[in-house]
């Protein structure tokens, strides 16, 4: 359990540290880094939006379609049939 904690401190010290520094970007930095940084962050944030879209239309396109209703019910009735 002691490696947990000291992966779990790791994390938490890096994200405090990262988000620090993402401020100082943002507010405290030249105004071309923070133009720069605004824009890569809005970039990195459409984009992963539309990655999951094209992976979510892409399972679509390539999944098989589903067997139609009535024959999985025609299937079915030969077993109600036999409970009888």
């Amino acid at each position: 359990m002691n490696k947990d904690r000291a992966i779990g401190v790791c994390v938490f010290v890096v994200s405090i540290a990262v988000l620090v520094l993402y401020f100082w970007l943002v507010f405290l930095s030249p105004p071309t880094w923070q133009l720069l940084t605004i824009q890569i962050t809005a970039f990195l944030g459409v984009g992963a939006i539309l990655v999951i879209l094209a992976w979510i239309g892409y399972t679509l396109a390539t999944a098989p379609a589903p067997e139609p209703l009535s024959e999985l019910t025609a299937e079915m009735k030969p077993e109600e049939e036999k409970k009888e």
